[in-house]
């Protein structure tokens, strides 16, 4: 590995590994899609030109990557995905009123189209600026911002 891909990993490793998780849901295919995405930089690291940031650089491989295994399990079978979106079901010991609304939330932003959810997670679990998500998805930041409001607009109205 180069010297350049192992400081990007020790500065960015644990957040493309959160960013993934809040795309997938489970901490094993996380793991496996972090490795990918890394492996993925290292053999097109020559193409990085710096026009953004390492991180969002690494959070487009791995949101393509996140895509593409979507892609393979589709063809497997549907209820595997459906299993890793719709499994936000309460556990007994967490009948409260607070996590009963956290869920109903994440309920409603895990029924938002996969693109306005993923805007949603990266700007309130990864604290992206509108331009850096702009960068992964490669749209302006105003594109960013737009999606970004109206997908709030829909989970307001679906209360």
């Amino acid at each position: 590995m180069s010297s350049d891909m192992e400081q990007y990993y020790r500065e960015n490793g644990r957040k493309v590994f959160l960013y993934l998780m809040t795309l997938c849901g489970n901490a094993d295919t996380a793991e496996e899609l972090t490795q990918e995405t890394f492996y993925r930089a290292l053999r097109s690291l020559k193409k990085y030109k710096g026009d953004s940031s390492v991180y969002t650089w690494l959070c487009s491989i791995a949101r393509n990557a996140w895509l593409e295994e979507l892609r393979k399990r589709r063809k497997h079978t549907s209820e595997e995905i459906t299993e890793l979106i719709e499994d936000t079901s309460p556990r007994p010991d967490e009948e409260a009123e607070s996590e009963d609304s956290r869920i109903r939330l994440l309920k409603r932003i895990h029924s938002l189209p996969e693109t306005e959810k993923e805007i949603i997670l990266l700007r309130a679990s990864q604290e992206l600026s509108f331009r850096e998500i702009g960068e992964i998805f490669g749209k302006s930041e105003n594109w960013a911002r737009v999606t970004y409001y109206r997908a709030k607009q829909k989970l307001a109205d679906s209360r």
